[in-house]
């Protein structure tokens, strides 16, 4: 019905995604995916001529997805701290264009897990910070041909960014093209008013990417996320991009108390990707 490619995360299995990891990706592929998002925690350990030597053997399509912990924080106080996201944010572009993907995508305006009641004084310079790492980095996206999906998170998660009307107004703020807007239904569960009302707010072309997570991040398509409406709001703005499986592994320590996952969302991490890949491909195709 739309002309999609149905994605999944890396974050389904392991954290952090490193080179030893690439047995994955052949899994991805038999599984009928047509995109592996890399969620890229440790740049370093990931051997990109490799990795790109492997995607192009299975004829797999790829994105890049930043991971914010608190020392990648361009709203940070701290000078050192916003240089250390906004070298990170480039690197993840620098990426992105070696592997031949078009978007990074997260919430990279901000520390993941940076909720906090403070004044209206250090919101105003935080917000100020943001939008001029961001301006910064836009001349390198652009240069490298890169969208930026920013990501709004829920409120347990984020205190800058929940909802899409925030995340256009920094856009606006920001004022560089490169940037547009990536939803994720199980952040938008727990904000939006309505899902699809939200995806058709960002037609023309704002909606770059889609994560589309049940509202328990289980398998898509077993809670109530209203996955009829998210279709039609998509068939509504004519959508192109990429609908991608988020998840995370409750067997990897680190990323399961960061997500907050403290019990098996299905009965395999394997069940839960290939389910969701056939409830997406019925759904949207």
């Amino acid at each position: 019905m739309i002309d999609v490619k149905i994605g999944i995360n890396t974050w389904v299995w392991v954290s952090p995604f490193r080179t030893d990891a690439f047995h994955l990706l052949t899994k991805i592929k038999d599984m009928g995916f047509d995109l592996v998002e890399i969620a890229v925690e440790e740049p370093n350990e990931i051997d990109l001529p490799q990795l790109k030597e492997i995607l192009n053997e299975l004829d797999l399509a790829v994105s890049i997805c930043g991971a914010f912990g608190a020392q990648r924080d361009i709203s940070s106080e701290d000078e050192h701290i916003r240089r250390l996201g906004k070298d990170y944010i480039i690197q993840c572009i620098r990426m992105a264009e070696f592997l031949g993907s078009h978007l990074v995508a997260g919430p990279f305006y901000s520390a993941g897990g940076k909720a906090r009641m403070v004044s209206q004084e250090l919101r105003k310079r935080e917000r100020e910070w943001c939008v001029n790492n961001l301006r910064e980095i836009a001349e390198v996206a652009s240069n490298c041909g890169v969208i930026m999906g920013m990501e709004p998170l829920n409120r347990f998660e984020t205190d800058m960014i929940n909802v899409v009307d925030q995340a256009i107004e920094l856009i606006r703020d920001v004022g560089r093209p490169e940037y547009r807007i990536h939803l994720d239904t199980f952040h938008a569960n727990i904000e939006e008013k309505s899902i699809p009302d939200a995806i058709r707010k960002l037609g023309d072309g704002l909606l770059c990417h889609l994560h589309a997570c049940e509202n328990d991040r289980g398998i898509p398509g077993t809670g109530h996320i209203d996955w009829l409406g998210v279709r039609e709001a998509l068939i509504d703005i004519q959508y192109e991009g990429a609908v991608v499986i988020e998840s995370f592994t409750p067997g990897v320590k680190e990323i399961a108390k960061a997500a907050s996952i403290w019990r098996p969302l299905a009965a395999s991490q394997d069940l839960l990707a290939a389910e969701g890949a056939r409830f997406l491909k019925d759904l949207l195709r």
